[in-house]
């Protein structure tokens, strides 16, 4: 992907993109609501054209060479694309026979935890299993790139389990693996690159570890109370303050004894007790709340995304759309 740009109106959702996923490599793009996942997600798939830049998926363009792509990608949605009446084992059943060498539904159930519910209708199924099985639907046709839109949201712990265990064996057979997540747990055990959107921006690109000795070398982080006026502070010690979580700041400069010093006597004046004050290696959390203009951490992007029903600008509008699309997927792919 080079210099991706996706625009709706005046609103710029993708600004100038380019990264590159690796075979047998997990990939994970992260950011607050809005800032670009699934629009970038959906330029990969095919489902939405690019303004600007150009997009390769196995060397193939995802708009023209669909038919062409359709053996090869498996794609997971947030939502939908799945008839609310039918049973798990025969929506894999109707998915397998649209590839040349599908992967046994009975597998994929035992898989994603689902062969007790084999026969029990879609509307039926908690939102974690409605989960489970829609990952299980992108796998059918044995994939060489797997793109997963929020993979682990609304899933119990049992089920997140389940679905981290199966990327990691889709990483092990050399999968290409790219998937978008507000869940911290899922790049602690999983990711090897994390990718970071801010505003349709990439402003962050390495593996946990580099993000993390990146930030560890010129920032540092306290507790306190919540809510402090993070502008007044932010001018007194003449560098930025963040609230990455609630009663948790991240300071954007290295701990220097006089910026310590600052920083208590600014505290004391205010008659704030400072919890603690820590330098080295940072939390993800933090890392992501300095790195984007947004003091909003993951969580609390997925409770915002649970409000409102969506992780992205248009991604509602487009919803529809994209479920269709996986509908009809298997229509020009031969049998064999």
């Amino acid at each position: 992907m080079s210099n991706l740009t996706v625009r709706f109106g005046s609103t710029t959702a993708v600004n100038g993109a380019s990264f590159e996923a690796n075979a047998g490599e997990i990939t994970v793009l992260l950011g607050p609501n809005g800032a670009g996942k699934t629009t970038t997600l959906e330029c990969l798939e095919g489902y939405q054209t690019p303004t600007a830049g150009s997009v390769r998926v196995c060397g193939l363009d995802p708009c023209r060479d669909r038919s062409a792509l359709n053996e090869r990608v498996g794609i997971m949605l947030q939502a939908g694309g799945v008839y609310t009446t039918i049973r798990p084992l025969e929506a894999l059943e109707l998915f397998a026979a649209y590839y040349r060498h599908p992967r046994p539904p009975e597998e994929l159930l035992s898989f994603v935890g689902l062969a007790h519910r084999a026969s029990v209708p879609w509307r039926n199924l908690s939102g974690g299993e409605q989960q489970r099985l829609s990952l299980a639907l992108s796998l059918v046709g044995r994939p060489d790139v797997v793109f997963l839109d929020e993979p682990s949201a609304g899933v119990d712990l049992t089920g997140k389990e389940l679905i981290r265990g199966l990327i990691g064996r889709l990483r092990a057979e050399g999968v290409t693996v790219l998937f978008t997540t507000h869940d911290l747990a899922d790049l602690d055990q999983l990711a090897d690159r994390i990718i970071i959107l801010d505003e349709g921006i990439i402003v962050a690109d390495g593996s946990p570890d580099e993000l993390l000795s990146s930030a560890s070398s010129d920032s540092f982080r306290f507790r306190a109370q919540e809510g402090l006026p993070l502008a007044a502070l932010s001018e007194a010690l003449g560098v930025e303050v963040v609230e990455a979580s609630p009663g948790h700041y991240l300071v954007g400069s290295p701990p220097s004894p006089g910026l310590v010093a600052r920083l208590t006597s600014w505290l004391a004046q205010h008659e704030i007790l400072v919890g603690e004050i820590q330098a080295g290696r940072q939390r993800l959390e933090s890392v992501f709340a300095l790195l984007t203009s947004h003091a909003e951490s993951p969580e609390e992007s997925t409770a915002s995304h649970s409000s409102r029903g969506t992780a992205t600008r248009g991604a509602s509008e487009r919803a529809n759309k994209r479920a269709a699309g996986r509908r009809s997927q298997g229509r020009g792919r031969g049998r064999g």
